[in-house]
């Protein structure tokens, strides 16, 4: 019942602000375009080079003009944005509930788990997670997926076990946590069913705050030439042929569109963080 009154809390603070409910639409409308587009998409096809067709302008057979491939544009934009999508969600999903798992352990148990596990996120917070990614990157050379999404996912799951850790440390100070304990419930039941269902609405706004983070997180890396492997479609690589001087002048259709597209979607996100940040402290709340 209380996650049910959480979750009503939080869709009434986004519905009463006009800018975090615009925001919400458009990012579920431009994301369920970018999946039911690329669906229907030939991958093989649509990555085959045409040196015939390089970097035409738009035209009506090609809306968005080419790149300096020769691949249409428009159809690179929607494959770009599908892989930095499902990279931006796997990597939030996985390192936020990481980071949820160990700080809801710290928090509970304190003690000498907390000592021992703080330890370790204090050590690991001193290394920059970008510049170790780079450098792993540049060391071993792992033109992999499946690397990308590991280096960003440990690199990322500290923030959100620092920030259980402390509400969950708020909660398990409160009536409800002794009485269940009095009652004699096991610890890992009022763990779940007590306490996180609690945290709902701060889980949610910083998860939005590491949805975006995360987006950009990925289209920086592949930008710099450290995230997706070659050859794999992303934002940051269309963004990327902003760095030839010629192309950034005499061609942005080749890289305006898909910086106005991670800035919309950054955008949405952010709106959206904000009602769900005033939803989670009952002082900020509009409604």
């Amino acid at each position: 019942m209380e996650t049910a009154s959480n979750w009503k809390v939080m869709w009434k603070e986004v519905r009463h602000d006009k800018l975090a409910l615009c925001g919400l639409v458009l990012f579920v409308a431009l994301v369920l375009t970018v999946y039911i587009w690329a669906f229907f998409i030939d991958e093989a096809q649509a990555i085959r080079l045409n040196l015939s067709n390089m970097n035409r302008a738009p035209s009506a057979r090609h809306i968005m003009g080419t790149d300096p491939l020769g691949r249409d544009m428009l159809t690179q934009l929607v494959l770009s944005s599908r892989n930095s999508l499902n990279i931006s969600f796997i990597v939030t999903i996985a390192g936020s509930g990481i980071g949820m798992f160990l700080g809801l352990v710290m928090g509970y148990y304190g003690k000498f788990v907390d000592f021992a596990m703080m330890r370790v996120i204090a050590l690991w917070g001193m290394i920059p997670n970008l510049m170790l990614i780079m450098l792993f990157r540049t060391m071993f050379n792992p033109d992999v997926l499946g690397f990308s999404l590991i280096m960003i996912i440990v690199g990322g799951w500290g923030g959100m076990a620092m920030m259980m850790r402390i509400m969950t440390f708020r909660q398990g100070a409160l009536d409800y946590v002794a009485a269940s304990k009095t009652l004699g419930s096991p610890n890992i039941m009022i763990i779940f069913r007590e306490v996180l269902p609690n945290l709902v609405s701060i889980i949610s706004s910083y998860l939005t705050i590491l949805l975006a983070g995360n987006m950009g997180l990925e289209t920086g890396l592949t930008f710099l030439g450290f995230g997706l492997p070659p050859g794999t479609p992303s934002l940051g690589t269309l963004i990327a042929y902003a760095r030839n001087p010629a192309t950034m002048q005499n061609r942005p259709w080749q890289w305006l569109p898909a910086a106005l597209l991670i800035f919309i979607l950054m955008l949405c996100i952010n709106f959206v963080g904000q009602a769900l940040n005033r939803a989670a402290d009952a002082k900020k709340r509009k409604v």
